[in-house]
């Protein structure tokens, strides 16, 4: 049978058409392995597993690397063609794929996303990418009421594996499929209120008029009003926005609804309302960031005072350790420091509204990354189209937008930066998009940031580019030259090598010989092992002087991902310390995409804030995935709530322990150096759900403060117990003495 292969449309329409235009595809027959016949209609597949479609089949207890095929049995009723003005297209959505597909429609090839390693092609990834394929019915073989079988080829490189992420559907397009609703753009806040722009988009090649309905709802009451309806003139190719308006108040949704006039068909976009919760920072001087930093003797250290407060602001460290000096302009601390032993620095911070105190403990030893890691990673956002300008675009902007004042101090250059072969001395080089990269580490060190870098033990890195296999030394010596601070050091192509092995040496070994080769060079290297958790390498991180290690597969910005990562990693609280930190992976708010192109996470506003809150509780690493420089408004509240952050990088560097777990919520405490303890909540349902907790069930004895520290709040009246109705899979943080 000749094989058609039509062009990918990856479209922002047609995920909210009425539903009784699409087909629902929330169940396969699946099986894993790779056969050609697999594809044709006439096999029989009725011994193979039944499946979800709604979410990846890792999650559904498949443990599974390699190739599997999904087939769909689908009658299509006629009268889906007969209520389509257009009659001549289907749009057969699959929600995301990890990692790449191929797609048959009654045996023919209609479709395909990524690159397999089939026959020796080189794999690409294409899991960030979302699954729309538009398939003119001229080129098809419909069977009209009766049978026909989607069959879907997958390959898994690693990770959830499938098809996730959301609800696929297969339906007949008509003119509302080509309107769409752009509700991308961030909200603005003010005092008590928040903006955006909505935009009705008309993709058809003829006008179209209808009607925009605003609809806001406040989930916690149940109560919803209609704030706006427009008639709408869209032209072909034409565009029309609104302004919308609402209080910036925890709990509000947003409906938007546009109904085309010549069918009345209509799509509905649910748009839920961020909300901010952090307090701006006061006017006056508070000194934030770690209150401790380890270096080795006689390495460079480099420590920006971190602090808010009306610039300009004046900055003082005193005694300062011989070798070390401070930019009382900049509050960048800088030098050697050659003799060991613990070092306390009175800071001071002043302006002229005031000015702030506290002590910073330098212990110079073996010991790094006393608290967890603050920064920002380039893969959520950028994946392989990673730029030095891209880089440098959100290192600016972690320092303008005021970040860097919060403790946000590594900018991490993840997987895309090597050359495509090594120089005649075996070196490593970069390639085209990062002309200089000592360059831009002197730069960032300028400013008081650390420069991370990434590579593999194999010889090839997650994207294909060059790892470190057997040139160990000479890439640990050249991150030197760079000013390397920070080695994210990914397993990847190295599992060809251990082949069968899975013994603890197995996972041990290539980690070992990376580890001697950083440790010989005259600069300290955080030390960050991404081998997603495998022989349970919390046991055995600190042995090869690991600073973190990933246990865990990659997340990705759903509730599903954050679920299964987060809240399985109670399971090692007692394995983190200070330099020692489990690490779930890098942080999903913002704007995100793994590639050039970006879009806002698909985490609610509540589950943003069950992400840092839970990450600080874990005393995980903190790096930002999204382009600094895109961050919004409530991203930014996220990010610079000093009291939430301050939970994460106490530097008695406990991880919180689960108390309490049902289907319904969970309950975590840290313990804090300052003997107080930090209590986070979570509501693990899809309601409203009200909880009290009981001090003494929870072995707090007799509460004598309580502070709601997204807030920054005390609560006044202290009982024996507290209660509070989380909004779906929300949170509350407490600090309670």
């Amino acid at each position: 049978m000749r094989k058609l292969l039509f062009s990918l449309c990856l479209l922002v329409w047609g995920l909210t058409v009425n539903s009784q235009n699409r087909l629902f595809l929330t169940e396969a027959k699946f099986q894993t392995g790779n056969e050609v016949i697999w594809s044709s209609p006439d096999f029989d597949d009725s011994s193979w597993k039944t499946i979800k479609t709604t979410t990846f089949y890792e999650h559904q207890g498949i443990d599974y690397d390699g190739y599997s095929w999904y087939r769909f049995h689908v009658v299509m009723p006629s009268a889906m063609k007969t209520n389509s003005r257009l009659k001549d297209s289907l749009a057969v959505y699959l929600g995301y794929i990890d990692d790449c597909d191929e797609v048959f429609f009654n045996g023919v090839q209609v479709g395909k996303t990524g690159i397999m390693p089939d026959n020796g092609a080189n794999y690409q990834t294409a899991y960030f990418q979302e699954r729309m394929y538009h398939l003119p019915l001229s080129k098809l073989r419909m069977n009209w009421d009766k049978d026909n079988i989607l069959a879907i080829k997958v390959y898994d490189g690693g990770g959830d594996g499938g098809i996730g992420g959301a609800k696929p559907y297969i339906a007949m397009l008509d003119i509302i499929n080509s309107i769409s609703i752009d509700k991308s753009k961030s909200f603005t806040f003010s005092a008590a209120s928040a903006t955006k722009a909505v935009s009705v988009v008309n993709k058809n090649k003829i006008a179209v008029n209808g009607t925009l309905e605003v609809a806001v709802k406040d989930n916690r009451t149940g109560k919803s009003a209609t704030t706006g309806k427009y008639l709408l003139h869209l032209p072909s190719g034409g565009t029309k926005t609104i302004n919308v308006r609402n209080e910036n108040k925890e709990g509000l949704s947003l409906t938007y609804i546009f109904t085309e006039k010549i069918t009345g068909k209509r799509i509905t976009e649910d748009d839920p309302m961020p909300y901010i919760l952090t307090p701006k920072s006061p006017v006056t001087p508070r000194i934030n960031g770690a209150e401790a930093s380890g270096v080795r003797p006689g390495s460079p250290f480099l420590y920006k005072i971190a602090a808010t407060g009306k610039k300009p602001l004046r900055y003082d460290a005193s005694p300062l350790p011989e070798g070390l000096k401070l930019d009382h302009s900049t509050g960048i601390i800088s030098g050697r420091i050659a003799q060991r032993g613990d070092y306390q620095i009175k800071l001071t911070v002043n302006n002229a509204l005031g000015k702030a105190e506290r002590m910073l403990t330098v212990k110079v030893g073996d010991l790094l990354a006393l608290t967890p890691a603050m920064g920002w990673n380039s893969w959520n956002c950028w994946g392989l189209s990673v730029t030095a300008d891209k880089v440098k675009s959100s290192a600016q902007a972690l320092i303008d937008k005021g970040l860097i004042d919060h403790g946000w101090t590594y900018i991490n250059i993840d997987d895309g930066w090597e050359s495509a072969s090594r120089n005649s001395d075996g070196t490593i080089g970069t390639n085209d998009k990062f002309p200089d990269m000592k360059g831009l580490g002197d730069w960032l060190h300028s400013h008081g940031l650390k420069f991370g870098i990434y590579s593999s033990p194999g010889t090839l890195t997650c994207g294909g580019f060059l790892g470190s296999l057997d040139h160990e030394s000479q890439d640990a010596e050249t991150y030197n030259s760079w000013g390397v601070d920070y080695l994210k050091h990914d397993w990847c192509s190295y599992g060809k090598v251990a082949g069968n092995d899975t013994s603890r040496e197995a996972y041990v070994k290539p980690y070992r010989v990376m580890q001697k080769a950083l440790r010989s060079q005259p600069r300290d290297i955080y030390y960050s092992l991404c081998q997603y958790g495998m022989g349970d390498v919390w046991k055995w991180g600190p042995d090869v002087d690991a600073n973190s290690w990933r246990t865990t597969g990659d997340i990705t910005d759903t509730w599903a991902s954050l679920y299964d990562i987060g809240f399985r990693q109670y399971k090692l609280s007692a394995f983190a310390k200070p330099g020692r930190w489990n690490d779930p992976d890098m942080l999903i708010v913002g704007r995100v995409g793994w590639s050039g192109n970006l879009r806002n996470t698909r985490l609610t506003p509540d589950e943003q804030y069950t992400h840092i809150t839970l990450w600080s509780l874990l005393s995980s690493p903190l790096l930002i995935g999204c382009d600094i420089s895109q961050m919004d408004d409530f991203t930014l509240s996220l990010l610079t709530n000093d009291e939430v952050i301050a939970v994460n990088q106490d530097v008695l560097g406990r991880q919180a322990e689960r108390v309490f777990a049902n289907d319904d919520y969970q309950v975590y405490i840290k313990q804090l150096a300052d003997g107080s303890k930090a209590i986070g909540v979570f509501n693990l349902t899809e309601v409203y759900k009200p909880i009290v907790l009981n001090w003494n069930s929870l072995n707090l004895g007799s509460v004598k403060q309580v502070r709601d520290l997204w807030r920054q709040k005390d609560l006044n009246e202290i009982k024996s117990h507290w209660s509070y109705t989380l909004a779906p899979h929300g949170t509350v943080m407490l600090k309670v003495r």
